[in-house]
């Protein structure tokens, strides 16, 4: 009779791992625990936001909560804990990259608390939409409101309405004259100095539309920005956000009595380069050009584009953050001010003598 090597008792957790890994199954905290090397009880700590786990402990937990991708059992949460775990969102203009970019952060920042983001998108023209919109959400058990808004309607629609459960409306705060957001006190100031530097004394803004919070304080910060720097502001043209607008603005101006051009947007960039072309001008030998918010493709501009990158996820993450205290009737907190950041590209360079 030949020695044969018997196998080690397999964990229990482990074979549970393997078997829901043969069946495609997704993965519970159990398998979790397993690939982490912790127990299943320091998972769903983890899970609930303890915070008195070690650091090396919670760099495994994580690391295996991205390998194994899991997603919490929301249905099997709401029936223990009696809660839907459900958020009603109301947004608008998510073609636009801003309210989109912040309506994604939101929801990861949901699914990373265990909850679901219920999206309902509303017409900024259309006032009934807002009470239908309402009318689906009531139809949801939802535990909380998450209404985004950029636009004075829409923030003055929000705030008439009794949302009767927890709610907050995230809208950019209007800022008065002596503006104080990082964008005004570090980004737009970077980036103004920048033009300074390189020798632009006269400048056009195109704008965005007035009745967007964003556009206005971008404005105001421009106007503190290049009066701090000695350098005039030409003209303040207002688009709408898109490439069309800026193109329109700049095409059919009269005369570009400037050597910059400051963009609210990148997109508005984008259509400011393509006019500027097609009058013959070079970027940046004749003209610079520069944008704001650091979109994924402002790198591929040609040329490439010069920008503040705005850390507009943030805000979103922020926002709901805010929300989720007021559900739990934690303390509230100051959301932090949107960072931004100077980005130079080849679309500035020396005013032209």
């Amino acid at each position: 009779m030949t020695d044969q090597a018997v196998p080690a008792a397999e964990h229990p957790a482990e074979r549970r791992s393997r078997q829901g890994a043969a069946a495609g199954k997704p993965a519970t905290i159990y398998d979790v625990a397993h690939a982490a090397g912790v127990s299943h009880q320091t998972v769903s700590r983890y899970l609930k936001g303890f915070e008195g786990i070690r650091p090396e402990t919670r760099a495994k937990v994580e690391r295996a909560l991205a390998e194994l991708d899991y997603r919490p059992n929301l249905t099997a949460r709401s029936l223990t804990t009696g809660r839907s775990r459900r958020i009603g969102a109301l947004t608008h203009d998510i073609d636009k990259y801003g309210p989109s970019k912040i309506l994604g952060s939101a929801s990861a920042a949901a699914r990373d608390a265990g909850y679901v983001l219920d999206v309902v998108t509303l017409d900024t023209t259309d006032t009934a939409s807002i009470r239908e919109a309402l009318a689906i959400i009531a139809e949801h058990d939802v535990e909380g409101i998450l209404a985004l808004s950029s636009t004075d309607e829409m923030t003055h629609a929000f705030e008439g309405i009794d949302f009767r459960v927890p709610a907050l409306i995230a809208a950019e705060p209007d800022e008065p004259s002596r503006v104080q957001s990082q964008l005004a006190t570090v980004g737009m100031p970077a980036l103004v100095a920048h033009l300074a530097e390189l020798g632009h004394r006269r400048l056009i803004f195109l704008a965005g539309p007035h009745h967007w919070s964003a556009a206005r304080n971008r404005t105001r910060a421009l106007e503190v920005a290049a009066e701090s720097q000695g350098i005039e502001v030409v003209a303040v043209l207002e688009g709408d956000w898109s490439a069309r607008s800026g193109h329109e603005l700049i095409r059919d101006l009269p005369e570009i009595d400037a050597t910059a051009i400051v963009s609210a947007n990148d997109q508005m960039a984008l259509g400011a380069i393509l006019a500027l072309s097609e009058r013959g001008l070079e970027v940046p030998g004749d003209v610079s050009v520069t944008g704001i918010d650091d979109l994924p493709d402002a790198a591929f501009y040609t040329p490439p584009l010069t920008t503040l990158r705005m850390d507009l996820s943030g805000r979103g993450r922020a926002a709901f953050a805010e929300l989720l205290s007021r559900i739990d009737g934690s303390e509230a907190h100051e959301p932090a001010p949107v960072q931004s950041e100077l980005i130079v590209r080849s679309s500035t360079g020396p005013a032209p003598r």
